[in-house]
């Protein structure tokens, strides 16, 4: 039986579009899905070097203004991998125009830019999805399931950070295509939209929702030169933030992210501590899930690391054999395979604009609480 079309037009090529490309390139080799994923069109203001990005990763068509793209007849779903500041736009104008949607995280600049996004596909009834990829590393998916169970019973802490160090030096500009995360206007924040947006993202989803923060934030560098003036101007964005939380089940949460961690390229952990039993997981090994079990009274008792890799975890049946890993890129590639599937059965896959708005709410508190030096609340969604 002929599988249904589903065309996928892509705007952006950075690093976001080439992991993206990869998952379509990849998903229909791997997964079987009712719908056949096909590269239809690739968009980007740079004609040169779009048109050598789609002849790469095998995109048919090429366009250079989103506009176009959005209301041709022969795309299905609008995939934005664009700087933070053109997301509400491009979705907006992708739903109108009865175009499903992909969306790269952080969904909006804030809330509100992003309570305008979820308003939009809610009207127009469109498929949506944010790329919080971690939740679909097969360990923390597999973490996702021994919750669900029960097996870890009442939750009390949550703590998860995402280091890294690649803005300390001092002489490194703000701004332009490259270094855009670091222009507050066009990232909306630094380090807590960027990097704790996803540890926020996998907390909700593995311990629900978050009740009220209290956070501070640090600027270690005032100013850099911006790369489209030349001239030297207030950095605003945050290099560091850290905050604490409660979880609406009562549990406490500790979170941090930095890019001044020397030593620490993306170093992204989590714990989760439960009366029964404790899961650690560390993108640095990313197939393994490390977990005590108050159970194990033996003499061996302690934390085990469990290779995810079997046919009967998470995602590692359409795989190889038992006990060959897989990695990063793989997380995209099941997030498209979900989304699809959501299609092709009617239920749909998240985390959608709905989850990434409540991601957003809680970023929100955590820079407001940085300013004010108060306990904030986190606006819920009703």
């Amino acid at each position: 039986m002929a599988k249904k079309p589903l065309r996928i037009g892509i705007v952006g090529y950075g690093f976001m579009g080439r992991t993206h490309s990869n998952a379509y390139a990849k998903v229909g080799h791997f997964f079987d899905l009712g719908h056949e994923v096909i590269m239809q069109a690739a968009c980007a203001r740079n004609e040169e070097k779009l048109q050598s990005f789609a002849s790469q990763w095998g995109w048919q068509t090429i366009e250079t203004d989103w506009r176009k793209l959005v209301e041709r007849d022969d795309i299905d779903v609008i995939d934005i991998c664009t700087p933070n500041d053109s997301h509400a736009e491009i979705a907006i104008a992708a739903a109108k125009n009865g175009k499903g949607i992909l969306c790269e995280k952080p969904l909006g600049l804030n809330g509100p830019q992003a309570e305008k996004m979820l308003a939009a596909v809610q009207k127009a009834k469109v498929p949506n999805m944010v790329w919080y990829n971690y939740r679909r590393c097969p360990a923390v998916t597999l973490a996702k399931e021994l919750i669900d169970e029960g097996k870890l019973g009442k939750i009390f802490h949550y703590r998860a950070n995402f280091l890294q160090d690649w803005t300390i030096n001092a002489d490194l500009p703000q701004g332009g295509a490259g270094l855009w995360r670091l222009d507050a206007k066009v990232a909306g924040s630094g380090v807590t939209g960027d990097l704790l947006a996803h540890c926020i993202d996998t907390a909700m989803w593995l311990n629900g929702g978050v009740k009220d923060v209290t956070a501070m934030t640090e600027t270690f560098i005032k100013e850099r030169k911006h790369v489209e003036t030349g001239k030297m101007q207030k950095v605003t964005i945050d290099d560091a933030s850290a905050f604490l939380c409660h979880f609406n089940n009562g549990s406490l949460g500790l979170f941090e992210s930095t890019r001044y961690a020397r030593g620490h390229k993306a170093l992204y952990t989590l714990e989760i501590n439960g009366e029964n039993m404790s899961l650690k997981w560390d993108l640095h090994d990313l197939h393994r899930l490390q977990i005590f079990d108050y159970k194990d009274e033996g003499k061996e008792r302690g934390w085990k690391s469990v290779h995810v890799s079997d046919g009967d975890q998470p995602y590692m049946k359409h795989w190889w054999v038992p006990g060959l890993q897989i990695g990063y890129e793989h997380s995209f590639v099941h997030q498209v395979a979900d989304f699809v599937k959501g299609l092709d059965t009617g239920k749909p896959a998240g985390p959608t604009f709905k989850d990434g708005l409540a991601t957003d709410y809680v970023t929100d508190a955590v820079l407001k609480s940085a300013k004010t030096k108060r306990w904030e609340k986190v606006k819920q969604i009703k």
